[in-house]
C-alpha cells in the first residue's frame, strides 16, 4: 500500500471556517495533521531554553514502553511556564474540542511531557496511546495528542513515526513498518494526532538527541495520564489563568462529576476562606429537562 507523505497545506491560524473543515476532516480521516509554523520560532526557542535544564537533570527512563536511551519530563506548566502558551493554544483546543465535545461535557488536560530520545534509542514498538483506558470499541476519539518539536524531527533522528489511516484497524504491534512514514518537522510546527493513531518514537540513528513536547486532551470523564493535582496542586494551579486551571481538572464534568463539597472545585483556588454550603446540583440541559418533567414542573 501506497503512504502519503504527511501535508503541509494548511496555515496555523486557521482563520476560515472551510479551513478549519478541511483540517479536521483530514485528522479524521488519516488520523493525524501536521500544522506547520503554529507557533513562532522565538517562542520555539524560549519554550526549549526552559525544559533544557530539567531535562538534562532527569535520568533516563526505566522500561521497554518508555525506553532505556530516552529521558522523560512531566509536569511542565509550572517547570517551564512557556508552555502554557502550547497548552492554550487557540487552533488546537477548537480542534481538540472538536474531536472529543461529542463524547463529553468537557475535555481536559491529559499530559505534558518533554521526550529526549538519545542518540542509539531504538525504534519504541507500535502502540495507541488509547491503549491506557482498556475498554473497546471506542466509536468516536477519547484522546487528541500533539507533538512540538523542540529539536528539527528527521527520520535519521528518530521523528514520530505513523501509521496513517490505522485509527480505523484494530491494534497489531506487527504492523509492516514499510507502512509508516515519519512526521519529519520543525521546531514551530505541531503535529495533531488521534489517541487510536498508531505510532511511536522512531530509531535515532543521529549523534544527537532529538527533544519535543507531547500534549495532550481527554473526555473530561477520564482518569487522565498524568495526575494533574499532585503536578498543580492548588498552591501552584492558584498562579494559571482561569481557562488553564478547568482544562487541568478544576471544573465540574456535568451531570455532577468530580465536584469538591458539591461544588464546582474552581472554588478551591479562590482566595476567599472556603466555608461550607450545601451541595449545588451541575447537570446538562438535557437531563435537567427531564428532572423537571419527571416532578411535573415546567422545564
Amino acid at each position: 500500500m501506497q503512504v502519503a507523505t504527511p501535508r503541509m497545506s494548511i496555515q496555523p491560524a486557521l482563520h476560515s471556517e472551510a479551513r478549519f473543515t478541511r483540517v479536521f476532516e483530514d485528522l479524521m480521516r488519516d488520523g493525524y495533521v501536521i500544522l506547520p509554523e503554529a507557533i513562532s520560532h522565538l517562542k520555539s526557542r524560549l519554550i526549549c531554553a526552559e525544559v533544557a535544564p530539567h531535562l538534562a537533570a532527569t535520568p533516563k527512563c526505566v522500561g521497554d514502553f518508555y525506553g532505556w536511551k530516552t529521558t522523560r519530563v512531566g509536569g511542565l506548566l509550572n517547570k517551564a511556564p512557556s508552555t502554557q502558551d502550547l497548552v492554550l493554544h487557540p487552533a488546537v483546543l477548537a480542534i481538540a474540542r472538536a474531536a472529543l465535545a461529542p463524547s463529553c461535557d468537557c475535555i481536559q488536560l491529559n499530559l505534558t511531557q518533554a521526550i529526549r530520545v538519545h542518540p542509539q534509542e531504538r525504534a519504541q514498538a507500535p502502540h495507541r496511546d488509547e491503549e491506557m483506558w482498556p475498554h473497546e470499541p471506542k466509536l468516536r476519539p477519547w484522546l487528541i495528542n500533539v507533538m512540538w518539536p523542540l529539536t528539527a524531527f528527521t527520520e535519521e533522528n528518530g521523528a514520530t513515526r505513523l501509521w496513517p489511516g490505522s485509527h480505523t484497524d484494530v491494534l497489531d504491534r506487527s504492523i509492516d513498518p514499510a507502512r509508516s512514514i515519519p512526521a519529519e518537522m520543525q521546531p514551530g510546527d505541531a503535529l495533531v494526532f488521534l489517541g487510536a493513531l498508531t505510532h511511536g518514537a522512531g530509531e535515532n540513528r543521529s549523534n544527537a538527541p532529538r527533544d519535543g513536547i507531547i500534549v495532550s486532551y481527554c473526555l473530561g470523564w477520564l482518569k487522565q495520564y498524568e495526575n494533574q493535582f499532585l503536578a498543580y496542586p492548588p498552591a501552584i494551579a492558584r498562579s494559571f489563568p482561569e481557562p488553564l486551571q478547568r482544562l487541568i481538572g478544576y471544573q465540574m464534568h456535568r451531570p455532577n462529576l468530580g465536584g469538591w463539597e458539591g461544588r464546582d472545585p474552581i472554588c478551591a483556588l479562590e482566595d476567599r476562606q472556603f466555608l461550607p454550603g450545601p451541595h449545588i446540583d451541575a447537570l446538562t440541559p438535557d437531563i435537567a429537562r427531564q428532572l423537571k418533567a419527571h416532578y411535573g414542573e415546567d422545564a
